[in-house]
């Protein structure tokens, strides 16, 4: 469906103030949040699916499909998932993808968000158009889009502000196997799934599944509880099998989801972001002496044997292989929940699902060969196979994270390298002398508040990439971006931020945090940095905008990653679980709206933060910059803050 965008025209092109690219969680809240400040603005999403969603997207919700997250934590504030929006999904229970994607269809129906996609279109290229002077407002992006349902014509479109919101799951990626072109099986990524499942589920006898992430778990329960037997390989090479926690965990038998969002529990995870909640003191002790470290280290010892303990892993040779491998402390959104209708483990002890640590030696006609070199995990565990044979090979092999979109500088000739635009990229060279002193000096910031992570886990020792690391095409560079959200060689310009690029369990909630401080720093109106500047003509002192301050706290974040979850995917984007809550008070606290919402102390400490503590934050900003009532994007961007 298309939109209107009126008949304003630049060198012949369309143009409009705003695209967003992705009509996932966080396009839509920021496509809502930046019309809901600016009302009378031109706003397109582009998205390069049919429908709307994300990664809950109609041709994304494989059978079985359901949120990590229970009904009450998983909406927006400003539109709870109860009543008619919760689509007979009662409490206590998790949200079937089929109802995500309602949900969000809905949200975007409500709130005139639907009536600016643009479906099956995809950005290719951004081409940036510098402003005609320095006062004006004409720059921007112009962008080449693809119309996916019209035999790849294209068309361009130019925006002053581009917001691209396409998130860490967009593109799957499936690893080259050997002799891959004589499986004569189909090898299918499980985010791909909802097409081929039907006909596996009448013809196959036996599927293999390979990968140990939450996708593979599902596809193995899909299959299994369907009467096909299961082959599940999990790389022995690889970080083994992810954390998969009950609904409800510790003794006291919270709701992880909730658990997570406590301010409380918040403290016992290093943050570098932390003291944004103002609570510095008592993160101050629980990392930064030995007692504090002692209670600190006790609290993630209960929470990961809880776990362990609830599943009885040990309790069986078989489930003893999901076991997993890496300390709960060190690992990120990798945690997820066991959100089936009845018990998996039954289905691995009654041999539905066979379970292998191995690696893939080679495909051949429609044997799937395997290689391992460990003894078995358990006593009394099965021998691992020459070889199995599969109907088909599912593949959780993770995501393409990088958008593919390329940048250009303006004229369009010169592509603007990744570096520049806050994008992960490849490179062979060593860090310069200036670098590696940035970076030392961060680390060593980052270890003595938080000494524990000096201590790194010990990881297995035959890991190895799934990835062709030695590729141009794969990144060993992470995301710079400030606040996770703007290219900090772009700080000053106000026309370009990444949203969502960030995995965590509490996307909601940061959806709405991230979607009010774009809008804002596009708008101008996030005070950023500074320091003092001197005009040599006069003996005016003025502040600009502090680069170096940028970069630095930029670097810390990055390098933060690295070292607080090395068993997740911290050193390569935003991966994390318990620091969602201080980075939501980190991005309130830019914008001057208040952070502790709760209305006493002890709740403020014990009760969980939710979608609803966080209802009128846009009206609470807007009021703030003195724009309650505001009637035009005119009149929105007319006060600048830096």
């Amino acid at each position: 469906m298309s939109s209107s965008i009126g008949n304003d025209i630049h060198d012949g092109v369309d143009q409009v103030d705003l695209v967003v690219i992705g009509a996932g969680w966080h396009g839509l809240m920021a496509a809502k949040t930046y019309s809901d400040v600016n009302p009378s603005s031109r706003i397109v999403v582009l998205e390069k699916a049919t429908t709307i969603g994300g990664v809950w997207a109609e041709h994304r919700l494989y059978p079985g499909l359901k949120s990590n997250n229970m009904l009450g934590t998983y909406e927006f504030s400003d539109f709870p998932m109860t009543g008619e929006n919760a689509f007979g999904v009662k409490p206590g229970e998790h949200i079937p993808g089929t109802v995500v994607h309602q949900y969000l269809k809905k949200f975007a129906q409500t709130f005139g968000i639907f009536e600016k996609c643009r479906f099956s279109e995809e950005v290719r290229s951004a081409e940036k158009v510098a402003p005609s002077s320095e006062e004006a407002t004409d720059g921007g992006w112009i962008l080449k889009i693809a119309k996916l349902d019209a035999g790849e014509g294209t068309y361009k479109l130019k925006t002053r502000k581009l917001v691209v919101a396409t998130g860490l799951t967009s593109q799957a990626y499936i690893p080259k196997f050997p002799n891959q072109e004589g499986f004569t099986s189909p090898i299918i990524h499980c985010g791909d799934l909802l097409g081929k499942a039907e006909d596996l589920f009448d013809k196959a006898t036996n599927v293999a599944v390979f990968g140990g992430t939450k996708s593979a778990w599902d596809a193995a329960y899909s299959f299994a509880t369907r009467g096909i037997h299961v082959d599940w390989i999990i790389r022995e090479s690889g970080h083994g099998p992810c954390w998969m926690a009950p609904p409800y965990v510790t003794p006291l038998k919270k709701w992880l989801e909730k658990l997570v969002s406590t301010r409380f529990l918040t403290w016992f995870s290093p943050c570098v972001w932390g003291d944004a909640d103002g609570y510095s003191g008592m993160r101050n002790f629980l990392h930064g002496n030995a007692v504090g470290r002692a209670i600190t280290n006790g609290f993630w010892g209960v929470l990961g044997n809880d776990v362990i303990t609830l599943n009885a892993y040990d309790k069986h040779p078989e489930t003893a292989k999901l076991k997993p491998w890496v300390p709960a402390f060190w690992v990120a959104a990798g945690l997820s929940i066991l959100n089936y209708p009845t018990n998996f483990f039954d289905l691995v002890k009654e041999g539905k699902i066979t379970i292998h640590i191995a690696d893939i030696a080679k495909l051949e006609d429609q044997k799937i060969y395997l290689s391992a070199t460990k003894a078995p995990i358990a006593p009394g565990s099965a021998p691992v196979p020459e070889s199995i044979k599969a109907d088909a090979l599912l593949c959780s092999t993770g995501w393409t994270f990088v958008p593919s979109i390329k940048f250009f500088a303006e004229g369009g000739k010169q592509e603007i390298d990744a570096s520049s635009i806050g994008l992960p990229y490849h490179s062979t060279a060593l860090p310069t002398e200036s670098e590696s002193q940035q970076i030392k000096i961060v680390d060593d910031e980052i270890l003595s508040r938080f000494p524990v992570l000096k201590s790194q886990p010990s990881l297995n020792p035959a890991l190895t990439s799934l990835r062709d690391t030695d590729s141009p095409d794969t990144p060993n560079r992470p995301f710079n971006l400030y606040r996770l959200i703007v290219p900090p060689a772009f700080i000053n310009d106000h026309s370009i931020v990444f949203n969502g690029m960030v995995q965590t369990i509490c996307t909601p909630l940061l959806s709405q945090a991230q979607a009010l401080w774009l809008t804002a720093y596009l708008d101008g109106r996030i005070k950023l940095p500074t320091s003092p500047s001197s005009d040599t003509t006069t003996t005016t002192t003025t502040t600009t905008t502090s680069l170096d301050a940028i970069k630095k706290e930029t670097l810390l974040h990055n390098r933060f990653g690295k070292w607080r979850y090395p068993g997740g995917y911290g050193a390569s984007y935003p991966d994390f679980v318990f620091d969602a809550i201080p980075y939501v008070d980190l991005l309130l606290g830019d914008l001057g709206v208040k952070i502790n919402r709760k209305g006493g102390a002890l709740r403020e400490c014990f009760e969980p933060y939710g979608t609803a503590d966080y209802v009128g934050i846009v009206e609470e900003w807007k009021e703030l910059q003195g724009l309650a009532g505001v009637g035009s994007a005119e009149g929105a961007e007319g006060k600048k803050l830096d």
